[in-house]
């Protein structure tokens, strides 16, 4: 297939991360405009100002995970096919990350320095920290000791899973199921996590 024109914008540190991540391990060529949220590059694509935003020829994709789903399934890598039962546990395990480690980090977020200050909760983030180790434990559970999120094979999952794991560190949030722990060192020893981190 002829690889279209991508253009990524958002800088690293966000979760333009996951979709820098992506494109390093599937080794297209690619342009990064390392943007903050809701710079003008980002709200003429996205009014909402969030990033990442990926330009493909020019039309604008929204959302990382609906970005990086569509790279695995435009190049046929690191995804299970449409219609199978592997990509119904992909899709399974990939809303669970989201809906109990991505949604517990965006909470923590928006209460610590995102909403306005009369409208933050104090104390939450403690709620938020046992929530975050009790999902912890449930999801080790469920993974058992296998090498990746879905089985044998490096898929869009493990993206969402261990960049949730880095902001999780990053906001003093604790990783402490062994699994885990093992899990986020062997993922973010990935030469391409490193490529991507390291683009600003």
């Amino acid at each position: 297939m002829t690889t279209p024109n991508y253009t990524l914008i958002g800088a690293a540190g966000t979760r333009a991360g996951r979709a820098l991540w992506m494109l390093e391990e599937l080794g297209v060529p690619y342009e990064h405009l390392s943007a903050k949220p809701h710079e003008a590059s980002v709200t003429q694509h996205y009014p909402r100002g969030k990033v990442p935003v990926l330009l493909v020829d020019g039309e604008p994709i929204t959302d990382s995970t609906a970005i990086i789903q569509y790279l695995a399934d435009a190049h046929g890598q690191f995804t299970a096919p449409a219609g199978t039962i592997a990509r119904a546990r992909q899709d399974m395990l990939s809303q669970c990350v989201l809906d109990e480690f991505d949604g517990v980090l965006w909470t923590a977020a928006r209460h610590s320095f995102m909403l306005p200050a009369e409208q933050r909760v104090a104390g939450v983030k403690e709620s938020l920290r046992w929530e975050f180790n009790r999902n912890q434990t449930s999801l080790a559970q469920r993974l058992g000791d296998t090498p990746f999120a879905t089985g044998n094979e490096f898929t869009v999952t493990d993206i969402l899973l261990a960049h949730c794991l880095v902001w999780a560190r990053a906001a003093k949030f604790e990783i402490n199921e062994p699994y885990l722990v093992s899990y986020f060192e062997r993922m973010t020893q990935r030469p391409a996590f490193k490529r991507a981190m390291a683009k600003g």
